[in-house]
């Protein structure tokens, strides 16, 4: 009897054991993506995050007149600029800035009157700033344009964060990166409408409850970046579906999808940026109840 009074002890004791390891290993894994929702909130409210972005303007081919009057061709908010502050000239890939009034001006903290901003082969684009504004060119395709932000915006301070699923380690997914034979592309249509063709390394293959899925997906550095819909999109989640990166796999091929960390496209916050699409072929027939849920009313 004593005996199997001994055995039940250790068992009930082995059953405590693995449920506070469980738990702690829980807690750990929640405060991992706590800890990362924290810091997506912060780069979202930083001076060069998605929140204050107050214009986007795309260039006609030869002169651009700028400046806070209504005549002009880009017209930035009263008050921030002079009247007619200048002009942006595109020459095929190429944007030359040039200030007609007293500024003053600023590129990478020097003063200036005129400089090009832009070209299709610049390593590092310039971030050109006057008082509270900044701007930057940007390049989709065949436009470009002038990206405007105002770092004195109001939006980041009155944001009040992003709904999200509970945390569930059952969404940390394995994955296999399914390579093709040939170097392969993917076609990815943003939010503008522009189709071009991606970079893609594979497919990753996964499954959820027990079914078989696969994401294609395109290289980004040291990560794999991966544009999909699901279910929940438009309903509980962003419309255009949402974004979420893995680590490139190792030698075997293997990888973790972490839906836990799926955020929205910028889009969701902002009328000014120009997201990618989710291919056909990356709308997953399932419900995924896992990161970002939506956001706003940016549903373009």
């Amino acid at each position: 009897m004593n005996n199997v009074r001994g055995l039940l002890v250790l068992l009930m004791f082995c059953v405590l054991l693995a449920f506070n390891v469980g738990a702690q290993a829980n807690a750990v894994y929640k405060k991992e993506i706590d800890d990362w929702h924290s810091q997506r909130i912060a780069d979202l409210k930083a001076d060069d995050g998605w929140l204050n972005l107050i214009g986007l303007f795309w260039l006609d081919e030869g002169k651009n007149s700028f400046g806070s009057d209504s005549s002009n061709d880009i017209v930035f908010p009263p008050g921030t600029v002079t009247k007619t502050m200048g002009y942006f000239e595109r020459t095929g890939n190429s944007v030359k800035m040039v200030i007609t009034e007293n500024g003053p001006v600023y590129m990478d903290s020097q003063r200036v009157k005129d400089a090009v901003i832009f070209t299709a082969d610049m390593q590092n684009v310039p971030v050109v700033s006057c008082g509270s504004l900044r701007w930057i060119i940007i390049k989709r395709d065949d436009k470009i344009g002038v990206r405007l932000r105002d770092i004195n915006s109001k939006a980041p301070a009155a944001f009040t964060g992003v709904d999200r699923f509970p945390v569930d380690s059952t969404w940390r997914i394995p994955a296999m990166l399914q390579k093709p034979a040939l170097p392969s592309t993917i076609a990815i249509t943003n939010i503008i409408g522009q189709t071009t063709k991606q970079a893609s390394p594979g497919k990753l293959v996964f499954s959820i409850s027990g079914k078989q899925y696969t994401l294609d997906a395109m290289e980004e550095g040291d990560e794999l970046f991966i544009v999909f819909g699901d279910a929940t999109s438009g309903i509980t989640t962003y419309p255009s579906g949402r974004f979420v990166y893995t680590k490139k796999p190792g030698a075997n091929g293997l990888t973790m999808i972490d839906f836990n960390k799926a955020y929205n496209p910028p889009c969701a916050f902002t009328d000014y940026a120009t997201c990618p699409l989710p291919p056909r072929q990356n709308i997953l027939p399932v419900a995924v109840t896992a990161g970002e849920k939506n956001y706003g009313t940016h549903h373009r």
